[in-house]
């Protein structure tokens, strides 16, 4: 009996502490993410454009109807892509280039059809300094008439709609877009 108090009596202390800590909040720092947002290279501020590249927030198409209204007065190129998607990843690189080279049109991605953690591996790996926004249903992808992706988009200032890419853009194709939408 006198063994079995010995163990108990120090179990006891220790459990009673912690039940201590945890009710007046402890001394033990809630952990910390070491991830630092990156900021997204945006033309312009307007309420439903993300302002950092990680943001992804789930957008739906009402939502992603009113950002592009709120866009008008900006060429814009939207482009639909996946982490998943073998042709998003080739052209990759071309709508970070372009995006960086072109600071008067604002690029926005639309993630289709992917996971939150699929797709912020992917605005790494690739370096999007751009924006996107979270459609893992792919509805907005429908509401524009895509069957596939990668699809981009072109719009100009006024909100038009002026050229659309099907496939995986070329540079040709992404250069005739552009000249479409930019003001001379």
């Amino acid at each position: 009996m006198r063994r079995c108090r010995r163990l108990v009596l120090p179990s006891v202390a220790l459990l009673s502490a912690l039940i201590t800590a945890a009710c007046t909040g402890g001394t033990t720092p809630e952990p910390t993410s070491s991830v630092v947002p990156t900021p997204a290279t945006n033309v312009v501020e307007v309420p439903l454009l993300p302002t950092t590249v990680d943001a992804l927030p789930l957008t739906d198409v009402a939502t992603f109807n009113e950002l592009m209204g709120q866009l008008k007065g900006t060429p814009v190129v939207v482009n639909l892509w996946g982490s998943w998607c073998e042709p998003c990843k080739a052209e990759a690189p071309l709508l970070t280039a372009a995006a960086k080279a072109h600071p008067g049109v604002q690029f926005l991605g639309v993630n289709i059809l992917d996971s939150r953690t699929g797709a912020l591996g992917f605005l790494t790996t690739y370096d999007v300094p751009y924006p996107s926004v979270f459609d893992p249903p792919g509805a907005i992808k429908v509401s524009l008439g895509a069957f596939g992706q990668p699809d981009t988009y072109f719009y100009n200032a006024n909100g038009d709609q002026v050229d659309k890419a099907v496939g995986a853009l070329s540079q040709t194709s992404l250069d005739a877009g552009l000249a479409q939408i930019q003001p001379t």
